[in-house]
């Protein structure tokens, strides 16, 4: 079967793609239950599966559930085959490309890392090939079904064109990655803003699947969130919705790189935090931090209570059920907590207080696996 049918068994069909997409992110079901779970006929979901499976993606496991009192023959539930297709994901950071290769339930199967010798376009463009290839062409040979790589980026990105917008750490301006990277590797290139990356997989995979809103807000070089409402991720009509780092919440603090002032992520990224405590590096100035300088500490302090007060916005004016606080800058976590809790306590409105905060720190590599799985939705749901 060419790319050319694959693509059209999943996409000519709203109900089979709707069907491949509740198994991809929830698990084998029966049809009876998809049935349900859709608003669909039993013979509407036998009737859009049927592609699927005949294109290798779905398959019948053994019958173990009956469809109802009195039914003789016991349903077979339907499964996705998590092997038919793989998937790239990329994260770009300033220095540092990390790889993943994902299969369709964004399980990740294989990860490489490459150094950035330059943030030149033409330089990171190599080196995504070069590190695609790696993926691809190892002892598993992914080649032959993988179509499809996402990447992710800081800043201001438009995923339905493909162009980089803005990214501080890239130093980039108007960039359109996404042509430039299907010109050189020939895949399908998505391209998203890392943080709303990292969201998808959270809620398609991760500790957000199922929830009906939720925020994702991460801690690092950068101060990002991604909003789910309604169980649809928020991009707004410029793409820049949740952008709580340039939220300002000290109207006499220091300048932002975006040329704003007081910033969220100009009192607690990293680089601020190390500016502001004079230290050589954020490792330093953790360091000092937990032996006691007061100065660093004060330093955490205030980063923290930014946070908590950048936290409280996306609460009261969103209302998620669950925010999930994650990013590389969680290393330094118990320096920040009761600041951000402090912060958030004092600003978040009423019962948006008790919204619960958890912690789960994910390393860059599930950042990459978010990029795989903004491919994997951009698959099954080409316009979502």
């Amino acid at each position: 079967m060419s790319p050319a049918d694959d693509y059209t068994a999943l996409a000519s069909s709203p109900a089979s793609a709707a069907i491949l997409t509740a198994l991809v992110t929830s698990g084998p079901q029966s049809r009876v239950s998809l049935a349900r779970k859709l608003g669909l006929s039993s013979a509407a979901v036998t009737k859009s599966a049927r592609p699927l499976i005949d294109a290798g993606y779905l398959s019948e496991l053994d019958a173990t559930e009956r469809t109802g009192p009195g039914a003789g023959r016991p349903a077979s539930p339907l499964t996705v085959r998590a092997d038919r297709e793989f998937f790239v994901g990329v994260k770009l950071t300033g220095d540092e490309l990390i790889g993943v290769v994902c299969d369709l339930t964004a399980k990740i199967r294989a990860v490489a890392h490459r150094p950035l010798p330059s943030a030149a376009v033409d330089d990171v463009l190599a080196e995504i090939t070069a590190l695609t290839g790696e993926l691809l062409d190892g002892p598993d040979d992914y080649r032959g079904r993988t179509r499809r790589l996402g990447l992710a980026v800081s800043g201001d990105v438009d995923r339905a064109s493909g162009l980089v917008r803005y990214s501080p750490f890239l130093r980039w301006h108007n960039v359109l990655l996404g042509k430039l990277a299907a010109a050189a590797t020939g895949l399908v290139v998505t391209v998203e803003n890392d943080v709303k990356a990292l969201t998808t997989a959270e809620h398609w995979f991760g500790e957000g699947a199922g929830a009906d809103s939720f925020a994702l807000v991460t801690v690092g070089q950068g101060i990002g969130c991604g909003l789910v409402v309604n169980g649809r991720p928020v991009s707004g009509s410029h793409g820049v919705a949740g952008e709580i780092g340039h939220l300002s919440v000290d109207a006499a603090g220091p300048d932002c790189h975006c040329g704003g002032r007081g910033c969220v992520e100009a009192i607690a990224g990293t680089s601020a935090i190390v500016a502001a405590a004079g230290t050589g590096g954020i490792d330093d100035a953790v360091a000092r931090a937990r032996a006691g300088d007061p100065t660093v500490t004060a330093v955490f302090a205030r980063a923290g209570e930014a946070i908590g007060l950048g936290i409280a916005a996306v609460a009261n004016l969103v209302g998620p059920a669950h925010i999930v606080v994650s990013g590389e800058g969680l290393s330094a976590y118990d320096l920040f907590e009761p600041h951000i809790r402090a912060g958030f306590e004092r600003q978040a409105f009423g019962a948006a207080a008790d919204c619960p905060l958890s912690i789960r720190p994910l390393p860059f590599e599930e950042w990459a696996r978010g990029a795989a799985a903004v491919s994997i939705q951009s698959r099954l749901v080409p316009l979502g």
